[in-house]
């Protein structure tokens, strides 16, 4: 009977795997810090005979070469993929017999890199489970773009084809193992559907399996989000062949030393949780809490090669911080001190401090001696943000602190930690801040003005109760087809060509609305460049229809937009017929 044991990764949103037999195993995608790894094999009572490596990895180190140099295990790596090393290589469809009627047999299933491989563990001949890697995730895939933008496009098809390749010759029960898709952004979309799943699952819901090839490589691309930094590092480390880690805890910093390396510029980073830090901390020091993403934030953010040192309440936060770190090659701090404060401080220096608030708070505030920052990545604002809240992303936020206007600044993100990174970054440069720990849902609910609004909304603002226009900025033939009633029609197109807005929107508030929610994103920014007060509709006329709102005009298919010119690919969505009687809106006159 064989054994699958996941070694989790949280930190990163990665897993890697033990699996076997009663005496023997592998390890497919170990972890930097393979102690657990041997403490895993060692509970079970197995010996590791092979480590297999599913790609060489973008978004952190592998422990892979050392595991197997301890425990002389065969090193299996993809033959396509240049290293520097020895090690066993494999091609598609290469069995390695793990024993106990167990074999792994090689499945080449290129796409987030162009050597990437799964392996299909085979107990008597039957697969009963498959280590996809960066291949086929919980509801979606790898994403493509990590190794050459040259190659993304042609890596994408790829990722498509080997999904296909893995629902078509492996049985449905077969579980499906991932390496990337828990948080890592390796993923090409947030993977959804729960912890764990099978091919049969992922054949009636995974992205790559329910569209067609031209619908899925253009959402894929579509949705592609920023790569964190430090990923530019990972793949030739592991290339070469990363060495062992040295856990053994880092030198003690006193407190003059914390200042010396704060004065040199050096990173002096706060291990605590960020209301203890908020609270009081050593000024120009650094908030990532430990608890938190902190090997992708701090790896992300801090220049490659930097003297780090590292501030936390206890022993065990550091040793666990250290751990963290060193699987994004970040192997030893520079000095570390733990504590609080008052031991970090020198005589006569007292602590800096800023407060924290919600997003109520945030609303009582006076408008005009306030900014708002943004600091959540371009896909999160997206789908809906903080009308005129400036933004600058977690990871570009020290290169652009003189974009920020005065005033006291009111840092957000989704939920706090980020805020309260950036909130320290701010502190550190000498502003006024104020981090929002609260959650993005919290900002609407307190009144909040939102630039983008639901298609609810939207409906209730330009109904006959409403006071604001629905402004139509799709394309002359789209709007045939179908359009809310009472919408006034406005090309982007014409928009961008200098062309004014129609009569019966001049002077009013305007809601745009197209058919996703890209064009509407740019109108507003066009308008409200203009002066006028403007919103969109999230997710366009598509959330539209789905809302069961009213749609005229067109055939008997109205609301269907054929090729969709925001994505460049096939979509479709059914519409509701405008009951008899209703309003048909206005016409789609020429935008003046």
């Amino acid at each position: 009977m064989y054994f699958v044991d996941t070694i989790e990764v949280p930190g990163l949103g990665n897993r890697g795997y033990l699996a076997g037999g009663a005496r023997s195993a592998v390890v497919v995608d170990p972890p930097r810090d393979i102690d657990q790894v041997i403490a895993a094999a060692a509970r079970r009572g197995v010996r590791i005979t092979h480590v297999a490596e599913t790609h060489v990895h973008n978004d952190y180190v592998t422990g892979g070469l050392e595991l197997a140099r301890l425990t002389g295990a065969a090193y299996l790596v993809p033959a396509g993929a240049r290293v520097a090393f020895a090690r066993t290589p494999v091609a598609d469809g290469d069995l390695a017999e793990i024993g106990d009627g167990l074999v792994l047999r090689a499945l080449a299933t290129p796409g987030h890199t162009p050597h990437h491989t799964s392996y299909v563990l085979e107990e008597s001949g039957s697969a009963v489970a498959v280590f996809t890697g960066g291949s086929l995730l919980i509801g979606t895939v790898g994403r493509p773009d990590l190794v050459e933008p040259g190659l993304t496009g042609r890596l994408a098809r790829a990722q498509y084809a080997s999904a296909h390749r893995l629902a078509a010759e492996l049985p449905d029960e077969t579980a499906v193992l991932p390496t990337h898709g828990f948080g890592s952004f390796c993923s090409a979309a947030r993977a959804g559907g729960g912890e764990s799943t099978t091919i049969g699952r992922e054949r009636g819901s995974n992205e790559a399996l329910v569209k067609d090839v031209d619908a899925f490589v253009a959402d894929l691309l579509a949705g592609l989000d920023d790569v964190p930094a430090y990923y530019a590092h990972m793949g030739p480390a592991n290339a070469q062949g990363p060495g062992p880690v040295d856990l053994t805890p880092p030198r003690p910093a006193d407190a003059e030393e914390i200042a010396a390396r704060l004065a040199a510029g050096e990173w002096v980073v706060d291990l605590r949780d960020r209301r203890a830090f908020a609270a009081g901390h050593v000024a120009g020091a650094l908030n990532f809490e430990a608890e938190g993403q902190l090997a992708t934030y701090l790896a992300w953010l801090v220049p490659w090669g930097k003297p780090v040192t590292l501030l936390a309440a206890t022993s065990a936060q550091l040793a666990d911080a250290q751990r963290e770190l060193v699987r994004v090659g970040i192997d030893r701090p520079a000095a570390a001190a733990t504590g609080s404060p008052a031991d970090w401080l020198r005589d006569g220096e007292s602590p800096r401090a800023f407060p924290r608030g919600t997003f109520a708070e945030l609303a009582a505030a006076d408008p005009d001696r306030v900014v708002v920052l943004d600091v959540r990545r371009d896909s999160e604002r997206s789908d809906g943000h903080i009308r005129g809240s400036l933004h600058i992303p977690l990871h570009r936020l020290r290169d652009r602190l003189p974009e920020i206007p005065d005033g006291v600044v009111w840092v957000h993100c989704a939920g706090g930690m980020r805020a309260g990174i950036g909130a320290s970054i701010l502190d550190a440069a000498g502003r006024q801040v104020v981090a929002v720990d609260d959650g993005f849902a919290s900002a609407a609910e307190a009144g909040l003005p939102m630039a983008r609004i639901t298609a609810a909304q939207a409906h209730e603002r330009t109904g006959t109760e409403g006071t604001a226009v629905l402004l139509d900025v799709r394309e002359r033939e789209e709007w045939a087809a179908g359009h809310a009633p009472g919408a006034v029609h406005a090309p982007l197109s014409a928009l961008l060509a200098g062309g004014r807005l129609p009569e019966a929107a001049a002077n009013r508030p305007v809601v745009t609305v197209c058919r996703s929610g890209k064009r509407s994103r740019a109108a507003v920014a066009l308008l409200e460049a203009r002066g006028v007060d403007a919103v969109d509709v999230l997710g366009g006329m598509a959330a539209w229809v789905a809302a069961g709102l009213p749609v005229t005009g067109g055939s008997p298919a109205a609301g269907r937009v054929g090729r969709d010119p925001e994505q460049g690919d096939p979509r479709h969505a059914d519409a509701h017929r405008t009951p008899a009687g209703a309003p048909s809106g206005d016409s789609a006159a020429p935008v003046r």
